[in-house]
């Protein structure tokens, strides 16, 4: 399976291989984990040495993984942020899949182009990739799933209404090259891999692991609290104080009964 991811969260149409220009592409999604990257890094200028914020999403509890020295760091839930190397590829492991218990699956990450915020507000703007529980399913049906994130180009985005909460994707058909439909859409920065292969018995070693490259660990993004609606942010009127009861009957049986105005 092969999809295309707007990093605008933007729903868009996937274009049939006839529609794609009839030019030649230095780059294709076919080529292997790091290729593509390593070439960018041949342009210069502020890719090397960047590490490009990147914000790790799975079902519910599911758990990700990271490499390091050799092996993989504590599970944690996700979204995971890290800093990532440009030209890289970073291999995980995700468990605790949902319906899939003891299963593991080990997708990769390569980014292969950066954003540019404004100076000091870089985790800020993390690069979103998704772990579907769809494609996780796939992977471990022994599918192959590639999924390219790019960055939408605004005059060619369809105007419909965005959900944050919601990668939104869309699939290439046979014969297409997602890296070739993201670049036509806008400016490809990631590409995710996920499959059926798993480490050896002994473990996973470098061949596997890309090297455990270096990488940046950044806290959890802070969800900042609901609003308070103004019924939640006001407290409630309290109720009107009840009137005094009334004194117990006097004498022979005969309430007393309270003076009108005027009356001594």
């Amino acid at each position: 399976m092969m999809a295309v991811v707007a990093l605008g969260w933007l729903v868009v149409a996937a274009p049939a291989a006839a529609q794609q220009p009839g030019v030649h592409y230095l780059h294709q999604g076919v080529m292997p984990p790091g290729a593509i990257g390593g070439r960018q890094l041949l342009r210069g200028g502020p890719l090397p040495g960047y590490f490009q914020p990147v914000e790790i999403k799975a079902p519910q509890g599911a758990l990700v993984s990271l490499a390091v020295a050799g092996d993989f760091d504590r599970p944690k839930a996700a979204p995971r942020r890290a800093g990532f190397l440009i030209g890289q590829v970073y291999r995980m492991r995700v468990t605790n899949i949902h319906l899939h218990p003891g299963m593991e699956v080990f997708p990769t990450i390569e980014v292969i182009d950066r954003l540019y915020p404004p100076r000091g507000q870089e985790t800020r703007f993390a690069i979103p990739v998704e772990l579907t529980q769809e494609d996780l399913e796939l992977a471990l049906q022994g599918k192959f799933v590639t999924r390219v994130i790019y960055l939408e180009d605004p005059r060619r985005a369809l105007p419909v209404a965005e959900d944050p909460q919601q990668q939104e994707w869309f699939e290439i058909g046979p014969g297409g090259d997602p890296l070739a439909a993201a670049d036509a859409l806008g400016r490809p920065v990631a590409i995710l891999r996920m499959g059926a292969r798993l480490p050896d018995a002994e473990g996973p070693d470098a061949q596997f692991l890309f090297g455990c490259p270096r990488f940046v660990q950044y806290p959890p993004r802070r969800v900042p609290p609901a609003a308070a609606t103004p019924a939640e942010a006001a407290p409630a009127e309290a109720p009107p104080a009840a009137p005094p009861a009334a004194p117990g009957p006097g004498p022979g049986g005969a309430a007393p009964v309270a003076p009108e105005a005027g009356q001594p």
